[in-house]
C-alpha cells in the first residue's frame, strides 16, 4: 500500500475529564523521521514517550506535534491544618485575656484566620495520569493522519502509474526507429570516409568493418530492454507494500540514467525528442516519490 508523507491530525478528549487537552499532528516529506514535540513545560518528561509512539506508527516524514493543556482541575488542592500553629495561637489569645483582663471571645472561626492556620496545598500531577489521557489523543490523531496518507498514496500511485503507461508508449516509438537509426548512421558514415578519402586506396573490408563497428555502438536495444525492466520494477514496488519511497528513488535514477544513455548514442532529432518526453514524465515521477514513504 502507497502512503503520502503529508498528512494531519486532531484530536482532543472530553469535557468532564480532570484535565483537558488537544493534539494536532502534521507531517510532509523528508527523507528521514525527524519529530519535534510542542508540549507544556510541566510535561516534557512525556516527550521521550511520544516520540517513541510515534516512531512504532511512521518510518518517514518531518512530524510536528502541538499538545495544548486546554482547562486545568478546579479540585487541585487541599487543606491543611498546622495545629501546632493554631494552639500558639490560643495560648497568646489566653495570654493577653489573662494579663490584661479582657474578655475571652475566641472562636474557632478567628483561629481559623490567622495566617498559616489552614493552607491550601495544591495536590501533585501525576504524570502517569497525564500520559493516560494524551496517548489515546495521540493515538487518534495518528489514525487520522493513517487515513489521509492512504487517501493520498492512493492518488500518487494512479498518477505514476498513468505516467508510466506514457513512457512505455514512447519507448514504444523509440524501438521502431531505433533499428532504422544504426543503419542511416552507418549510411552517412560511409559517405563522408569516402568523401575525405577520395583516391586513397583503402582496404574496402576494413573500412566496412570498422564503419560496421561504429555503427553498432549507436544501437540503443540494451538501454530499452533495461528501461522496460525498470519500468516493470516500478510497477512490482508501487504494489509491493509499505515503506517504498527510497526504493522507488533509487529506480528512477536508473530510468534516467538508461534516458540518458539512449540520448547520448542517438544523432536523430525524433529520437533525442523522444528521450527529452521520457526525462521529463521521469522528473515528474521523481516529484511524486519524494512523497511517498
Amino acid at each position: 500500500m502507497v502512503k503520502s508523507m503529508t498528512s494531519f491530525g486532531r484530536a482532543s478528549n472530553e469535557e468532564g475529564n480532570k484535565y483537558l487537552f488537544s493534539v494536532e499532528m502534521k507531517s510532509v516529506n523528508s527523507r528521514y523521521l525527524d519529530v519535534n514535540v510542542r508540549i507544556p513545560k510541566s510535561y516534557i518528561s512525556l516527550e521521550e514517550e511520544i516520540r517513541k509512539l510515534i516512531n512504532s506508527k511512521l518510518s518517514r516524514g518531518k512530524v510536528d506535534v502541538f499538545i495544548n493543556q486546554k482547562s486545568y482541575s478546579q479540585n487541585d488542592g487541599v487543606c491543611k491544618l498546622n495545629l501546632k500553629l493554631a494552639e500558639s495561637y490560643y495560648n497568646a489569645l489566653k495570654e493577653i485575656e489573662e494579663n490584661l483582663n479582657v474578655k475571652n471571645d475566641i472562636t474557632v472561626t478567628q483561629i481559623a484566620r490567622f495566617p498559616e492556620v489552614i493552607n491550601i496545598v495544591e495536590e501533585e500531577e501525576s504524570i502517569d495520569e497525564i500520559w493516560n489521557l494524551i496517548k489515546p489523543l495521540i493515538n487518534s490523531s495518528l489514525d487520522m493522519m493513517e487515513v489521509m496518507r492512504i487517501t493520498e498514496g492512493e492518488k500518487l500511485k494512479e498518477d505514476i502509474l498513468k505516467k508510466l503507461v506514457e513512457i512505455e508508449d514512447i519507448v514504444v516509438e523509440i524501438e521502431k526507429i531505433s533499428d532504422l537509426v544504426p543503419k542511416a548512421y552507418k549510411k552517412k558514415l560511409e559517405s563522408r570516409i569516402k568523401e575525405l578519402l577520395d583516391g586513397v586506396d583503402i582496404d574496402e573490408v576494413r573500412m566496412a568493418q570498422e564503419i560496421a563497428i561504429i555503427s553498432d555502438k549507436s544501437a540503443v536495444d540494451e538501454e530499452i530492454t533495461r528501461l522496460r525492466s525498470h519500468l516493470n520494477q516500478m510497477r512490482l514496488t508501487l504494489n509491493d507494500g509499505e515503506q517504498i519511497g527510497r526504493k522507488l528513488d533509487f529506480i528512477i535514477q536508473e530510468m534516467n540514467r538508461e534516458a540518458n544513455t539512449i540520448a547520448s548514442k542517438s544523432s536523430d532529432m525524433d529520437m533525442t525528442n523522444y528521450v527529452i518526453n521520457i526525462k521529463n514524465l521521469i522528473e515528474k515521477i521523481r516529484e511524486q516519490v519524494q512523497n511517498i514513504e
